[in-house]
C-alpha cells in the first residue's frame, strides 16, 4: 500500500447552466474524494464562466478496500435568501493516475475539460481541472519516497 497526496487544481468552468433568474450566478465547487470534502471560494458575480485557479490537497491511500477512486465536483450557486442551488456535477476517475503514481513515484494530468451534468443527466457546461499525485510512503518493505527517512 502507498500513501500520498493528490493535488486538485480547479481552474475554471465554462457555459454553466444558469440557476438565477435575476442577476448572475455566484458559483462554487464542493470537491469530494473518498470521504474527504473541500470547498472552493465563491466566484461572486462571475455567472456561467467562473474562474477559480485554486488548489486542493487530498490524502490518498492506494490501493484501498473501498475501491473508490473518483473525484466528485459538485457545482453550486450561492444564494443569500434561500438554499444554495445545485448547478451540476462532474466525476473524474483517478485509479489509473494513482496506479501510475505508485509505480513511478508521481503522476500528473494537465488541466482537462470535464463535462458538467445536471441531476436529469443533461449537459450543463464544462469544468477545467488538473490533478497531480505524489507518493509519500510505501509499505511492504519498499522505500519511503519524499520523507526524511528515505536514503
Amino acid at each position: 500500500m502507498a500513501i500520498g497526496f493528490m493535488e486538485v487544481q480547479l481552474v475554471k468552468a465554462k457555459e454553466l447552466c444558469d440557476t438565477d433568474f435575476f442577476g448572475s450566478m455566484d458559483p462554487y465547487v464542493v470537491i469530494q474524494y473518498n470521504g474527504q470534502e473541500q470547498r472552493s471560494s465563491v466566484a461572486k458575480g462571475q455567472g456561467n464562466n467562473p474562474v477559480w485557479n485554486e488548489k486542493f490537497v487530498f490524502k490518498v491511500e492506494y490501493p484501498t478496500l473501498s475501491n473508490s477512486y473518483k473525484i466528485i465536483l459538485k457545482i453550486m450557486d450561492k444564494d443569500l435568501l434561500s438554499a444554495d442551488d445545485f448547478v451540476g456535477q462532474a466525476i473524474v476517475y483517478v485509479e489509473d493516475l494513482l496506479a501510475i503514481g505508485v509505480e513511478d513515484g508521481a503522476a500528473e494530468l494537465q488541466p482537462l475539460k470535464y463535462r458538467v451534468i445536471r441531476a436529469d443527466q443533461s449537459y450543463c457546461g464544462e469544468i477545467d481541472l488538473g490533478i497531480t499525485f505524489k507518493v509519500e510512503e510505501e509499505f511492504n518493505g519498499e522505500a519511503k519516497r519524499g520523507s526524511k527517512d528515505s536514503k
